[in-house]
């Protein structure tokens, strides 16, 4: 009797636009750039004039919607939403496979988002107003470690780099999720959820002077690599232990039908 053996797709990435490796270096290229230039002292000027502005701008309506809309970039409430979505949709389609997109999104930020904070020690534009009430001029360099981490935590801006990564991940799942449920989701839907929170985050995190115009902008670039990096993952073709899993290795984030 011949022993049938199972053949496997070749894993190879996914693609994504703009196409090619030249944007990731790109990106990257630009976050380190950005850094080089505010450790040598160069766009504070910029900085400081934003950051001076948000404050002159500032009414009480503005600054509580902002608020209240900066909300969209907290990490945590996100990863739980983006892990709730891939576990409900694990158990329709009897696959690990929509939880592996979470679980990465959070070991890519946790091991880049903080380190980066505490390597940098930038302190926030608010340094200056509340605690440790530094002087202006001192709340615009990096690499202040002589404060305590927790003063000193500005560059890159998590909010933003989170809403990317988060927002990127609940895209991702959105319509594998409602496919399960017999349901179909209009490509401009997921772009919207992809683009409009992190813009919005972007800005009001900005505005209410939580971070420097430079800290958002930083956000933004470590944000977009890393999205780009997990949806390159050609999640449905990822080896896993058949044995182990006993079915539960199933394609089911691009296969997923009504």
């Amino acid at each position: 009797m011949r022993e049938t053996q199972t053949v496997r797709r070749k894993v190879q990435f996914r693609p994504v636009r703009p196409a090619g490796w030249w944007c990731d270096l790109l990106l990257l290229a630009g976050l380190v750039g950005l850094t080089v230039a505010l450790a040598a002292d160069r766009l504070f000027g910029v900085d400081r004039a934003v950051a001076d502005w948000a404050e002159a701008h500032r009414p009480a309506g503005a600054y509580w919607g902002a608020v209240v809309l900066n909300y969209l970039g907290q990490g945590t409430p996100l990863t739980l939403i983006a892990l709730g979505m891939g576990v409900l949709l694990a158990r329709r389609v009897r696959s690990v496979r929509p939880v592996l997109p979470p679980v990465l999104a959070f070991g890519f930020t946790y091991l880049t988002i903080g380190p980066l904070k505490v390597w940098t020690a930038r302190p926030a534009p608010s340094a200056s107003v509340k605690e440790p009430f530094l002087p202006p001029e001192a709340t615009l360099p990096l690499f202040q470690h002589d404060l305590p981490v927790r003063f000193a935590q500005s560059y890159p801006s998590g909010h933003v780099a989170n809403a990317i990564v988060w927002y990127g991940v609940v895209a991702l799942l959105l319509t594998p999720l409602l496919a399960s449920f017999g349901r179909t989701v209009p490509p401009r839907l997921v772009t919207v959820v992809r683009l409009v929170p992190p813009a919005v985050v972007l800005c009001t995190t900005t505005y209410l002077g939580w971070h420097w115009l430079t800290d958002s902008v930083a956000g933004l670039l470590l944000g977009l690599v890393l999205d780009r990096l997990l949806h390159r993952v050609p999640w449905d073709d990822v080896p896993l232990p058949r044995r182990r899993l006993a079915g539960w290795d199933r394609p089911a984030l691009f296969t997923a039908t009504p």
